[in-house]
């Protein structure tokens, strides 16, 4: 590992600072600086760069609403947008395409001012009708499609679809005018501006959703399957498809975007599936810049002058256990594996420095952070004897982990399933490894029912609430942990509708207590992620929520 006195002299840090416990807006925000409300488009000099930029693996598909991969949503934020954005300083939502907001009714109600003049990049004009269109196709996804598209972000939010729409939070859309538009839900939910920050509630083209069959996953790429509008998504933001191929997604300016458009004319996303094929990318002038700096190219990055920013940590790595698997249904053995795992060797292997070890899902600068949150600990003695205690008798646990795949909490999967196998092996546990490519449906196959036991996974935060963490993870059983606890589920859904305070707080450390207990999941670390930058990039827009649009890179003449 790099001494702290080598990293000082080229690391950059990441100016973005959390907004700890944000609270929903009330009233008017003013539109922060950089977000002009003109009904023109931007009249700056013409975007003329070229930038590169080295992806881990290609996107599983581009239609926000229907992934939710960090590489996915990398690409579709540059191409799509919502009504609430991210303040690159705070961390609090700003505004979007909504200029202004109100909040009513006790939270239940919220009125948004939109942009006016603003088009779609097929043409279709932004208004409310199309805001409408957009909640009410998210909240009318059927069945079948949210069980071939998991990846779906809306139930984790809202609760449940129309099918259920007694239970969901979501109530209604009403477009009041053309630019002003009212979102009714059905009871208070605290952190539902910050949620509208995520990539999932991007505005799409009606127009353009229609003519894509956006809801009929009728095309396979990948072996995912995808609808015509997710190859070719419209949105309203500042750049908009080129081209998609087998090693490259290329992205062109929108000329007729109504903000600024920066320097960059072209992006292109190039994929590097290994973390050395992408530095030496870097290295070798074929990139400007990469994610997932991992810790076996750290060293080499630092000697060779390369800028390393990183950010501030806001994602868990943690270890998935499916309860559905009858030996998993028995809490002495998932102790067991809680206390063979030994995360400080783990964090000091795999992790850049600064990693935090993890007790909970929710991380330390989030308010609900439980700073006495009850673990194990690592203690092999006594899994062996937890195991013996149990019900357990040898019997085969499958242990997913994905290939060719590096993800800001999971920057050598192959690596660490190695060393957590052993690790688990060494107390008597019988584990099968079940390595799957990320491209070949990977998070389908751990998130869905199934055999899995086992499983490598992490969490990227996208908005600075608790309910970000716990809520899409525990909120209600799924097929990723077959966890069921109505308490908790119900405990999770008070707190969300709780207004932000100390009540709230202790609410979300009775959770991270009650969750912990029953050990669905082992959380390992809360990683730092680094990205890696070429001389010829000034500045790079770093998140720790990962809201990195490409105007905002600022490269050399």
């Amino acid at each position: 590992m790099p001494s702290s006195t080598s990293r000082r002299t080229v690391i950059k840090t990441s100016a973005v600072l959390l907004a700890l416990g944000v609270t929903s807006c009330t009233g008017v925000p003013a539109p922060s600086p950089s977000s002009p409300t003109s009904s023109t488009a931007s009249t700056g000099p013409e975007p003329t760069a070229t930038f590169r930029f080295g992806t881990a693996s290609q996107p599983l598909g581009l239609d926000p609403a229907l992934s939710n991969d960090v590489e996915s949503h990398r690409i579709t934020r540059q191409i799509l947008e919502g009504l609430v954005g991210v303040d690159q300083t705070t961390g609090k939502p700003t505004p979007l395409l909504a200029t202004e907001w109100t909040e009513s009714d006790e939270g239940r109600s919220y009125t948004f001012k939109l942009r006016s003049g603003v088009t779609f990049q097929d043409g279709t004009p932004f208004n409310a009708d199309a805001v409408c269109a957009n909640f009410n196709r998210w909240f009318a996804f059927p069945v079948a499609l949210r069980q071939q598209a998991p990846g779906s972000s809306f139930k984790g939010v809202f609760k449940a679809h129309s099918d259920e729409a007694s239970l969901s939070i979501f109530k209604s859309c009403t477009a009041l005018s053309a630019d002003t538009v009212r979102i009714d839900l059905t009871q208070r939910f605290t952190a539902f501006l910050q949620a509208l920050t995520l990539p999932a509630f991007a505005m799409a083209s009606p127009t353009a959703l229609a003519a894509g069959t956006a809801d009929v996953l009728d095309r396979d790429r990948g072996g995912q399957p995808l609808s015509a509008f997710a190859t070719n998504p419209v949105g309203t933001g500042p750049f908009r498809l080129g081209a998609w191929d087998e090693t490259s997604v290329t992205l062109v300016s929108n000329k007729d975007y109504w903000g600024n458009r920066g320097q960059i004319a072209t992006i292109n996303f190039l994929t590097y599936d290994h973390p050395q094929t992408r530095m030496q990318a870097l290295l070798d002038n074929k990139i400007d810049g990469y994610d997932a700096v991992t810790v076996g190219n750290f060293d080499q990055l630092v000697k060779r002058g390369m800028q390393i920013v990183q950010r501030d940590p806001f994602s868990v790595m943690y270890v998935g256990m499916n309860q559905e698997v009858p030996a998993l249904q028995d809490v002495k053995v998932r102790q067991a594996i809680e206390m063979a795992i030994d995360k400080d060797t783990l964090i000091r292997k795999f992790f850049i420095d600064n990693t935090a070890q993890a007790t909970q899902f929710v991380p330390p600068k989030i308010s609900g952070f439980n700073n006495e949150a009850p673990s194990l600990g690592h203690d092999p003695a006594k899994a062996k004897t937890y195991l013996e205690e149990s019900e357990y008798d040898g019997e085969e646990l499958k242990f997913y982990y994905p290939l060719n795949a590096t993800r800001p909490y999971l920057p050598t999967p192959e690596k660490v399933y190695a060393e957590i196998s052993r690790q688990l092996t060494a107390v008597g546990l019988n584990i099968k490894p079940v390595p799957v490519d990320w491209a070949n449906g990977y998070l389908q196959k751990v998130q869905s029912p199934g055999d899995h036991a086992l499983h490598l996974l992490g969490w990227n935060g996208a908005y600075a609430d608790a309910d970000n963490f716990v809520g899409p993870l525990f909120g209600e059983k799924n097929g990723e942990f077959g966890y069921q606890d109505p308490q908790v589920f119900s405990k999770i859904n008070r707190a969300r509708s709780m207004p932000q305070g100390q009540e709230r707080d202790e609410q979300y450390h009775t959770i991270n207590v009650q969750i912990a207990a029953s050990v669905p999941a082992v959380p390992i670390a809360f990683p730092i992620s680094a990205l890696a930058l070429s001389d010829r990039v000034v500045s790079y827009p770093a998140s720790p929520v990962l809201n990195e649009v490409f105007t905002k890179v600022q490269l050399k003449p």
